[in-house]
């Protein structure tokens, strides 16, 4: 069975976690960064995020999974692969071309969802993937971040009555 602390041994030994001088896609500026599009290429790290998920949805009634562009994609599909649930696939804006869909994939009014994210600071990326999904029928059960920096998203999530479950708070790499 993979653990929290499997994972966090995983992303340490990987060098997921960086100290020096950073600006976040909030704009925020930081003394760490968490790479997790680097641990997202290792397949023994990927495995274990999905496994993780996987046990913590496997009872919720969820329809399927969503991941926003670009981090998230690949942990979305990791859970799709390991629940055999649907995968969406959220956009960060509407192409003008093709089909030009916000949302990749199957959703069904009502379709009960979690929206799955590699990491939260304020909230605000993985908020805009929540409204585009509600926005088109679906139903946000949950979102989980891989990792939360504990900068907000809970709060964020909070005002917005979506339930919000990191796997990680980086607090407990420290």
């Amino acid at each position: 069975m993979i653990t929290k602390e499997y994972l966090i041994d995983l992303l340490k030994e990987n060098e997921v976690f960086l100290e020096g001088d950073f600006t976040l896609a909030s704009g925020k500026k930081s003394n760490y960064y968490v790479n997790m599009k680097k641990a997202i290429t290792y397949p023994e790290i990927l495995s274990a995020i999905a496994k993780l998920i996987a046990e913590q949805i496997q009872d919720e009634g969820i329809d399927k999974v969503a991941g926003p562009a670009l981090g998230a994609v690949p942990i979305a599909t990791a859970v799709s692969l390991e629940s055999d649930l649907p995968l969406l696939m959220i956009r960060k804006e509407q192409k003008g071309y093709g089909t030009s869909k916000l949302i990749e994939g199957d959703l069904e009014d009502g379709d009960e969802v979690v929206v799955v994210e590699d990491v939260t600071t304020s909230g605000g990326s993985l908020l805009k993937a929540i409204k585009a999904i509600q926005e088109n029928g679906g139903v946000v059960k949950k979102a989980i971040s891989v990792v939360d920096r504990l900068e907000g998203a809970q709060e964020t999530f909070e005002k917005e009555g979506v339930a919000f479950e990191p796997l990680i708070k980086v607090d407990e790499f420290f």
